[in-house]
């Protein structure tokens, strides 16, 4: 048997990441901008991770029936 990673991990993962550059944009003061894109994207990926995790579970509950 298999161990897949979950999806939803990669795109929580890949949240922090983005989060961790806006921060460190918007504490060098130099490009503010390129920060605001990054913490947006940081926030998008937050959002797809949590969508992803319910409808994995959902997928599971209507599979175990």
């Amino acid at each position: 048997m298999k161990k897949r990673i979950n999806k939803s991990i990669l795109f929580y993962v890949a949240s922090v990441l983005f989060l961790i550059a806006s921060a460190i944009g918007l504490m060098s003061g130099n490009e503010n901008t390129m920060a605001i894109v990054w913490l947006s994207l940081g926030s998008a990926f937050l959002c797809l991770g949590s969508t992803h995790k319910k409808k994995e579970n959902n997928q599971t509950n209507t599979n175990d029936k």
